[in-house]
């Protein structure tokens, strides 16, 4: 069995966008664009983790290994667990969950995380990038994480907390970067505990692993990959990834 493990929770029926995953950027369906970048970091197996069929076939059809989970989870990382349960029977040390909505984040950050989890100094551990404007540090749909001083590109250092709101801080405030890798320990801590009144408030499943005092490091990144949640987040980020050609 693998040590590292990174897993894509992946679903058609997001509300506010509806098939994301399937959504096409460079004639490729956003959701392969997310395979293909955990394939390159090149730091473990990588699988789908899904309730569609249409996901595990399109996953199957370029050669990837997709694993079908129960529908109705009430997280990404509850559908994550499944896998690591059932598929991997517990026994992968460090677990990735990359979000499956983000096609422009970059092999190497993945590689960079995993690499940084390997020296054991955190239970989870997230990336993080500059906030570009004033109008994303007040955007609801960019979670902020705070940290007590300034990052610079590959260093880590502990989460002070998660936002959706703009923070009245003296903490500096970075860009949140969807994905999160899991000591084994961890994870199976985490998904004992009963979601958080902060986890629900703010609908940020890691305030669950802070409000129980578990430890997130934050890695700082100098691109920034772009969660798509909006159909204006999908034309931001077809821009973005046409330009790289």
């Amino acid at each position: 069995m693998n040590k590292i493990v990174i897993i894509i929770p992946s679903r058609l029926k997001a509300q506010r966008l509806p098939n994301k995953p399937l959504k096409l950027i460079k004639n490729k369906e956003m959701i392969i664009h997310v395979h293909e970048a955990a394939k390159k970091a090149d730091s473990g197996e990588v699988i789908i983790a899904t309730p569609d069929k249409k996901i595990i076939d399109l996953i199957e059809n370029v050669g990837g290994k997709a694993i079908m989970t129960a529908e109705n989870h009430e997280t990404g990382t509850d559908r994550v667990f499944e896998v690591f349960k059932k598929t991997l029977n517990s026994n992968a040390q460090i677990i990735v969950n990359l979000q499956g909505d983000m096609p422009n984040i970059q092999p190497l950050d993945i590689k960079n995380l995993i690499s940084y989890m390997n020296l054991g100094k955190c239970e989870i551990g997230t990336l993080a990038s500059e906030l570009s404007s004033d109008t994303e540090i007040e955007n609801q749909n960019i979670v902020k994480v705070l940290v007590k001083k300034k990052l610079e590109i590959g260093m880590f250092a502990e989460a002070l907390d998660f936002v959706r709101m703009k923070p009245v801080t003296d903490n500096k405030i970075y860009h949140h970067i969807g994905i999160y890798a899991f000591t084994n320990k961890a994870l199976l801590r985490y998904v004992s505990l009963k979601r958080s009144k902060l986890e629900l408030e703010r609908k940020l499943e890691q305030l669950r692993a802070m409000e129980n005092g578990m430890k997130i490091h934050v890695g700082y990144i100098a691109s920034s990959p772009l969660s798509v949640d909006t159909e204006q987040d999908l034309i931001k980020v077809k821009k973005i990834m046409e330009n790289n050609e």
